[in-house]
């Protein structure tokens, strides 16, 4: 993979720090590696989480130097946020347009303690020893739009979860504009959790849950608390969203995009788009790429932005694990090329006809070898496919035979289990609701059933000689099986001939 800086690599490793996971891109394929280590061929690259920076916007004169910009931007970012004059902190920043102010140039800063660039770092180094480039995880969503992976302009809010970190994001018209990280890792969301179940659980399990189960469909005690969890969340967004639109002047957030470091199976963008009353779609953009799974999102936008040419880049790299020059460009290495250009260029005639002459036959000979080694392999090869179809069309035959048996038997006991458990729990119920209706003196008139896909009900015209007795018994069967069914009663009529109240009873199976 070739790109416009000093080097060309062959290959490109993403660098997850925090939790110590490497992904490697060769030409288009990206796949996770257990063992990376230091290549000279390959381009790594790396990110820093929104909590690990401090982020800022400061406005200069344009007045000042091109030459004495930097100085000034330091200068004026300790005292702004009266930094510690004692510790050399690392700052980097990108220029910001604002058409409304002519006399300052205005600039997003990024400011990182050293100490914490050496910690979050050191492991990684001691494996790889070079890093190319560090840059903060939202300045990466800059090659969505330089890729044309996300077309649209506008005003665009990208909100993603990680184990340690979560972060909310807004570009407006393809520019970063606006980061903050929230409290909703998987870490603080898992700790919260714990307080509104009352016990704790498992961080894997929690995990676990979270990406395996749909809040919509599962009915586990989990779901309610993890419905509380995401209101409370959604709900932070949103003031976090009013402050920005309210701080930028801005009309509306016209999309958002939300995902996480997991899969999950619940819509993250569907849930958003309930709570937020804004488009939403899944962070999962379509890269280019293949892979051998669901990978982390940070680690294919940084695949991405690696291809992307300098100029299309936010210059704003952290990085200090420069790798040395190239050797034709030290000191040392220009002597000792010097040197060898010298002996080579000593005894190039006289070896020159006798090295192609060697070169030459040697060639052909192996040439030969290899054509009747390759020529061998090619019959076997040829034979061993034939035998294999002819197996895999028996296995397939017999496949389709047990596929089938199973898909009958599967229908067997489906409608088996029906008969079982449905047929008892009807029997049940009318005989609870018997004595239920004997206790207050109330008589059927006549009783149906109805069922369809969501809801099974029960219609009982009932008859009494008082009003009172069928009130009395909706009050109390509403008491006494809240839970369990869902009571409706219309009206109650009296008719004068027979001198007794008649009424409709549906009973709703919950």
């Amino acid at each position: 993979m070739s790109k416009k800086t000093e080097h060309s690599f062959s290959s490109v490793i993403s660098v997850n720090p925090y939790k110590g996971t490497y992904l490697s891109g060769i030409s288009s394929f990206l796949s996770q590696t257990d063992s990376a280590e230091y290549s000279k061929d390959q381009y790594a690259i790396s990110y820093l989480n929104t909590k690990g920076f401090i982020n800022s916007q400061i406005s200069i004169t344009k007045n000042i130097p091109e030459e004495d910009l930097h100085d000034a931007i330091n200068n004026k970012v300790y005292d702004e946020l009266a930094l510690d004059q004692a510790v050399t902190y690392q700052i980097q920043f990108i220029e910001t347009f604002n058409s409304l102010d002519e006399d300052n140039r205005n600039f997003h800063v990024f400011i990182i303690d050293p100490l914490t660039l050496d910690e979050t770092f050191s492991d990684v180094i001691a494996k790889i020893k070079y890093i190319d480039t560090i840059i903060p995880s939202p300045l990466l969503l800059k090659s969505l739009y330089e890729k044309e992976i996300i077309e649209d302009g506008g005003v665009h809010c990208f909100i993603y979860f990680q184990e340690n970190d979560a972060f909310i994001t807004v570009y407006n018209e393809k520019e970063f504009l606006y980061t903050k990280s929230i409290t909703y890792s998987f870490l603080q969301m898992h700790e919260r959790f714990c307080e509104l179940y009352g016990e704790q659980v498992e961080f894997e399990n929690f995990i676990e849950f979270f990406s395996t189960h749909n809040f919509k469909d599962t009915n586990s005690d989990y779901k309610e608390y993890f419905i509380r969890l995401y209101k409370e969340m959604f709900a932070n967004v949103n003031d976090i969203l009013t402050y920005i639109k309210r701080a930028y002047e801005l009309k509306k957030i016209e999309h958002i995009y939300i995902g996480s470091q997991i899969h999950t199976v619940t819509k993250l963008d569907e849930m958003s788009e309930v709570e937020l009353s804004i488009k939403s779609s899944n962070f999962e953009f379509d890269y280019g790429f293949e892979s051998d799974g669901y990978i982390d999102q940070l680690h294919a936008l940084m695949h991405v932005y690696a291809t992307l040419p300098m100029e299309e880049k936010y210059n704003c790299n952290f990085t200090t694990y420069h790798r040395p020059p190239k050797f034709i460009r030290r000191e040392s290495g220009k002597i000792i090329l010097l040197v060898a250009a010298s002996l080579i260029l000593a005894f190039m005639y006289p070896v020159t006809y006798w090295v192609l002459t060697y070169a030459q036959t040697l060639q052909y000979d192996l040439l030969s070898t290899e054509y009747t080694e390759l020529h061998n392999i090619k019959i076997t090869r040829e034979a061993t496919i034939k035998n294999r179809e002819a197996d895999k069309a028996k296995v397939l035959t017999l496949l389709n035979k047990e596929k089938n048996d199973y898909s009958e038997k599967k229908a067997t006991l489906i409608k088996i289990h029906d008969v079982k458990v449905n047929y008892p729990m009807k029997a049940k119920l009318l005989s609870q609701l018997t004595k239920d209706l004997n206790r207050f003196g109330i008589k059927i008139e006549s009783l149906s059933y109805k069922e369809n896909k969501k809801l099974k009900t029960f219609t009982l015209n009932l008859v009494s000689k008082k009003d009172e007795r069928i009130t009395q018994m909706i009050e109390y069967l509403t008491k006494t099986h809240e839970d369990k069914f869902d009571f409706s009663l219309q009206h109650i009529k009296f008719n004068k001939d027979s001198r007794k109240y008649f009424s409709e009873l549906k009973v709703s199976i919950l």
